[in-house]
């Protein structure tokens, strides 16, 4: 639109929005800057972050980028000569009242070149089909002023999609059909009560012998007064498995003397001298709102644990489930690893939530379970978990004007 636009020497402006100021950079910014260049048209434009701005020298056409989480500035924009509107990961925003609330202020600086202002919104739907997502985007079928369009891999014309990404898509597609269908194919497969296909979880008598261990890695939940604490041995092999090595846990229940947290940090400290592979540990990792024993373990030990932010719980399950759709996870069959199994297979969704569009987990007995997310999210570039926004099914919504 813009290219066609500008190179009839017309000045018009496209706005690119996503939920946060945090995220343009990386995404929508980072994709506008691609698709330039792969209409060989790189040198045309002028790049620059702050303001965050992409303007073609000739024009004067921009692309202008903004966060959805301040409306109030959008809705006191004065860009003129408007001919798109895109709303990127449209999922991600609150509501839809965003939307209502920032429509209006760019419709009314339409550019005099075009009929009217385009909308688009695309997003990767949410599995839960009660995500307000999904629930508005049933009621815009019904709008006739929308066009819905829907791109998989699957529609790959230009070979944007490697063969490394379409062997590792395959690898889902054998291990997990649901979570292949959801993620690669954007079909709505509900939640189900079990969070975890427990069959994803391989049992190992012993170690590979020709895919040895390369870095290990520790992960703490850390209880309180009537909360057990676990951490974690878990080890990366060259070919990228992940493997549940040892277990440590303390549960206070029925404790009449409850262990404080110079307690647990003698004894995760002999838990981890006691695990011995020759291997490098390359990370420890715990809940960043954990203060007593991080403190404790640098004051006793000088050992520092990173800590690891944590976000909303479908957004945490999510890494675990990319890992186990690609068949990577391991755990050696001992009686100690047997509570991290047991706690696995309890995990659910509550019932009373599963069908609205904030989904609660049964928060009981789920101390491994946290754990092993906090590995999975804190070492998520090492385990390559990062998830290409180009592939990823994507509802792309277009609304006519209005």
């Amino acid at each position: 639109m813009l290219k066609k636009q500008a190179q009839l020497g017309h000045k018009v402006n496209v706005v690119c929005i996503r939920e946060n100021t945090v995220n343009l950079r990386d995404s929508v910014y980072g994709q506008i800057c691609w698709a330039i260049d792969m209409l060989h048209m790189t040198d045309e434009f002028k790049y620059s972050v702050s303001p965050m701005r992409i303007t073609h020298i000739s024009s004067g056409s921009a692309f202008y980028f903004y966060g959805g989480d301040k409306p109030e500035k959008l809705k006191s924009n004065t860009i003129q000569n408007v001919i798109a509107l895109w709303y990127e990961e449209a999922g991600n925003f609150k509501s839809a009242e965003v939307f209502d609330q920032t429509n209006p202020t760019f419709i009314r600086q339409k550019s005099p070149w075009v009929n009217d202002v385009k909308v688009f919104y695309s997003y990767n739907p949410p599995r839960n089909p009660y995500d307000w997502i999904n629930e508005w985007i049933a009621l815009q079928e019904q709008n006739p002023q929308c066009y819905i369009d829907t791109s998989t891999y699957l529609d790959d014309k230009l070979g944007i999609t490697n063969d490394e990404q379409l062997a590792l898509i395959e690898t889902y597609k054998k291990n997990d059909p649901d979570y292949y269908n959801w993620l690669y194919l954007g079909k709505v497969i509900g939640l189900g009560t079990n969070v975890y296909n427990m069959q994803l979880f391989h049992p190992l008598t012993d170690l590979f012998s020709d895919d040895p261990l390369i870095n290990l890695y520790y992960s703490i939940d850390a209880g309180h007064i009537n909360s057990a604490t676990t951490c974690l041995a878990i080890g990366l092999t060259a070919q990228g498995k992940v493997v549940l090595l040892h277990t440590y846990y303390y549960s206070p229940e029925h404790q009449s003397r409850k262990k404080a947290p110079s307690d647990l940090v003698s004894e995760i400290k002999a838990f981890e001298e006691s695990i011995d592979y020759q291997v490098r540990v390359d990370r420890r990792t715990i809940d960043s709102a954990e203060g007593a024993l991080r403190n404790e373990f640098v004051k006793e030990y000088n050992e520092v644990w990173h800590g690891v932010a944590k976000s909303d719980e479908a957004t945490m399950i999510d890494y675990v489930s990319s890992l186990l759709a690609q068949g990577r996870v391991y755990y050696l069959d001992t009686p100690e690893n047997q509570i991290f199994i047991k706690q696995h297979e309890q995990y659910q969704w509550d019932e009373k939530t599963v069908h609205s569009d904030n989904p609660k987990v049964v928060k009981e007995n789920d101390h491994t379970v946290d754990a092993f997310k906090y590995f999975a999210i804190d070492n998520a570039r090492k385990l390559g978990l990062k998830i290409d926004p180009h592939i990823n099914a994507k509802v792309k919504l277009f609304k006519r004007g209005i």
